[in-house]
């Protein structure tokens, strides 16, 4: 019997679960492992709250709580938003759990008795206001890959470079919002770099069957060089480091993190080590593309070194899910909240996983509005799927009192009906397992559709009246359509599955069973029930409101905090000739257009008055570039060159920004400035 275990990435116990969470990993994940136990494989479905990571601190730092008061409350939040929604772990932990903390100092103590860690004395930037060293996340600058501005410290979200905080340029405390300085301290490096081949030859082996966007990302950092990285922090928060004179260290996040899915299956089983140290098992982790690194290189070379244990053989990452237009924002309330829509909408899980899993992100970021949802609740589930159901069963019951008739001489476009029904379910099989869940689901629907059609095309309902035999045959095909589609629609809509299986008076079945006759003429099937409900106009407008008076709250407070905002402390003092040698001048802007691949990025021809040059700027979360046309602006023109994501950028736009990062043009207002006039 094959052997699966199913990871879905751990979520940060800072906060509610929302739909770009379960868009990412955790619908593609369930669907995967729902599928996987049909064929009757042995699977086993991880997951659990990751709670030691910084963001879980500054949460609790701006609640005025302890760290572990803030996961105690999200852990709680999380577990219970999965389990209404059907998501199917088979073990949800946390990684505060004493089994966690153990398994996480077990496995850094392999790897240091085995000499794989160095360590270093390295400069680490550090907050003297706050007076404390400063992890990465607790730093935010601008990149120097793509000039985004509000870079992390060990990674940036735009275009997915990791990064190490003293790459960052102009950085900042997230505390204090100071500029940091740097201090010496020690830490334990996983020497990334002597894992590099190793590394590369396993991934070199997944380039057939691993998604584009996941390989084409290990292979830029991969061809980059791979660089050792600190998996201590100094911190109080997380697992301590297990070695002695080590107080105030921490293991770095995603060190212990990836170690929550060993630990959560050693809590959930003693048979654990069948999953993760036999070779026959089949580990696959269910992420987004901002956790990819992690997951392909640093978590895989960590088993690597420690030696025990199988690699993944796929990390089938999505894009990102954007919402009315808008990048989902924790931090600005920008989301819909699983634990809220739960509330709104009521009984409409297999709605969401719909919706969800047919506009997925799996290739590219892509885009939930509440018309989009209404629609494909309105007129696929209710006016396609749930009507052919319904209509089918209520003509049964009408015609033969529930009793499945016995069929008659098959025409062709019978033939044509069976044909499609009996290859859905290797159609539809075949798809999730190459985690093509959208078009796997589009399968199902085409099935439903055919059916749906079938019916309408024959009108047993007409028919009745002239030739009751061939109505027989057309109620029993349309009842095996329908026989077909509780099994076939599990992995995606369980409940809407059992809901038939229970009309219908269905046994469970193993998917490779599904085949053949399912209904004999004589079976007895249950009363219609509605599937599906139309969803109205308002209570959709009312989701809409409910964001446009996030946005306007949002506005409000950065209009607040923009008159009550702290400055930024002054920089050290410079000199009249330093000030000097930049050349800063008024530029037009002649041409605007994003840079591909990128959320925040333009490329921009501007004219200088002395020539027309290309700058690359990171304004294209604050600008449209149509509306930026024709612009004056203030320009550093003698900026050495550098190439931003192959784009060669002379010079350099100057910003106004405020504390929530927002951007404003700097630009002469009085007078009509030409081009090439100087700023002194």
């Amino acid at each position: 019997m094959p052997r699966h275990l199913i990871t879905a990435a751990l979520p940060y116990a800072n906060g509610p679960v929302h739909i770009g969470h379960l868009a990412g990993c955790y619908i593609p994940a369930d669907i995967y492992t729902r599928y996987l136990r049909l064929k009757g494989d042995d699977v086993l479905f991880i997951c659990g709250s990751d709670e030691h990571g910084v963001p879980i601190t500054i949460k609790a730092k701006q609640l005025g709580i302890t760290p572990q008061q803030v996961v105690d409350k999200y852990h709680k939040m999380m577990k219970d938003s999965f389990a209404e929604f059907g998501i199917s772990f088979d073990h949800y932990s946390r990684t505060s759990a004493k089994i966690h903390h153990e398994t996480a100092s077990d496995f850094f103590k392999n790897l240091y008795d085995k000499n794989v860690f160095t360590e270093e004395v390295t400069q680490q930037f550090y907050d003297e206001e706050a007076k404390q060293f400063l992890a990465d996340r607790y730093i935010t600058g601008t990149c120097p890959n793509c000039g985004n501005e509000n870079a992390y410290g060990d990674q940036c979200e735009n275009c997915g470079r990791t990064l190490n905080a003293t790459d960052l340029i102009n950085p900042k405390s997230k505390l204090s919002g100071n500029a940091p300085v740097l201090k010496p301290t020690k830490n334990w490096f996983l020497p990334l770099d002597k894992f590099q081949k190793q590394i590369s030859d396993w991934i070199g082996t997944h380039k057939e069957d691993w998604k584009i966007n996941v390989y084409g990302q290990c292979m830029s950092w991969i061809n980059d060089g791979l660089k050792p990285r600190a998996m201590t922090r100094d911190l109080d928060w997380g697992v301590k480091v297990p070695l002695p004179y080590t107080d105030g260290k921490v293991l770095y996040v995603w060190f212990d993190a990836p170690i929550g899915y060993i630990s959560a299956t050693k809590e959930f089983t003693p048979d654990w080590k069948k999953y993760w140290q036999d070779k026959d098992s089949k580990l696959v982790h269910f992420i987004g593309k901002d956790n990819i690194v992690f997951h392909c290189i640093i978590f895989p070379a960590m088993l690597m070194a420690h030696g025990d244990y199988v690699l993944p053989v796929n990390v089938p990452a999505n894009e990102f899910l954007n919402l009315e237009g808008d990048k989902i924002s924790t931090s600005r309330n920008w989301a819909v909240w699983l634990h809220e829509y739960l509330e709104d909408f009521k009984g409409k899980q297999d709605v969401l996983r719909y919706a969800l899993t047919a506009s997925a992100p799996e290739t590219k970021d892509n885009d939930f509005t509440w018309k989009d949802f209404q629609a494909r609740n309105n007129s696929e589930l209710v006016a396609i799927f749930g009507n052919f159901i319904n209509r089918t069963l209520v003509l049964t019951h009408k015609f033969y009192n529930g009793i499945v008739p016995q069929p008659g001489a098959l025409s062709d476009s019978d033939k044509a009906c069976i044909e499609e029904m009996k290859t859905a379910p290797q159609r539809v099989g075949a798809l999730i397992e190459k985690y093509k869940f959208r078009e796997a689901l589009s399968e199902m629907m085409i099935l439903a559709r055919t059916g749906n059609k079938y019916l309408a095309d024959n009108e047993p309902w007409k028919l009745i009246k002239t030739d009751e035999e061939r109505v027989k045959t057309i109620m029993y095909l349309s009842l095996e359509v329908s026989a077909y589609l509780a099994y076939l629609c599990e992995p995606f809509l369980p409940n809407t599955s059992a809901s038939i299986r229970a009309m219908m008076n269905l046994q469970k079945k193993n998917w490779n069973d599904v085949k053949g006759q399912l209904l004999k003429p004589g079976h007895q099937i249950g009363e219609a029930k509605l599937l599906f409900e139309k969803i109205e106009d308002d209570a959709v407008q009312k989701q809409i409101d409910k964001l446009h008076a996030t946005k306007s709250s949002n506005t409000s407070v950065a209009v607040t905090s923009s008159v009550e905002q702290k400055a930024t402390e002054i920089k050290p003092e410079t000199t009249f000739d330093d000030f000097n040698k930049m050349d800063i001048r008024v530029a037009t802007i002649l041409e605007a257009e994003r840079v591909p691949k990128t959320d925040k990025l333009l490329k921009l021809l501007l004219d200088t008055g002395i020539d027309k040059r290309t700058v690359v700027s990171g304004i294209a979360a604050n600008y449209e570039p149509e509306k930026i046309i024709g612009q004056k602006v203030v320009m550093l023109a003698n900026l050495a060159p550098r190439k931003i994501k192959g784009i060669e950028s002379k010079g350099m736009i100057l910003m106004a920004e405020n504390e929530k990062g927002e951007l404003s043009f700097v630009s002469p207002t009085k007078i009509d400035f030409n081009n090439g006039s100087n700023v002194k």
